[in-house]
């Protein structure tokens, strides 16, 4: 069995998600921040509710679309998390293609930024 897959190839999976998103969804994505860590935080995960580590593999911080305002000029950057050692557990136990996992957390985080329902983000994802 060859090594897991590490960040640059989690990232290359993401980065080909957002480019197969609709024009209306990528026009607004370009000051959005990709990163791809190991694992959230300690306070990330305090901050969530969670025990672990592997309970959580990606995170929108930002404001939603929607609710952004011209107020908020010099606010960090809306970013997307991506946490590879959470990706990886849960490929294993599901036994889902990487690619299709990554997609899905992927576009579950963009749902956050554009304040999509569960069920919008669903017909998104069937999209790309």
């Amino acid at each position: 069995m060859g090594a897991a897959p590490d960040a640059d190839a989690i990232e290359r999976v993401a980065r080909a998600t957002l480019a197969r998103l609709p024009s209306a969804f990528a026009a607004h994505l370009d000051d959005v921040v990709l990163m791809i860590e190991e694992e959230a935080d300690d306070e990330t995960l305090a901050a969530l509710g969670l025990e672990h580590p592997l309970e959580l593999t990606g995170l929108y911080h930002g404001q939603p679309m929607g609710e952004k305002s011209a107020m908020d000029s010099g606010a960090m950057p809306d970013r997307i998390h991506l946490y590879r050692q959470a990706i990886l557990a849960e490929w294993c136990e599901t036994g889902v293609r990487l690619d299709d996992l990554v997609a899905h957390v992927v576009i579950h985080e963009v749902g956050h930024h554009f304040g999509l329902s569960d069920a919008d983000m669903h017909a998104l994802e069937d999209t790309v």
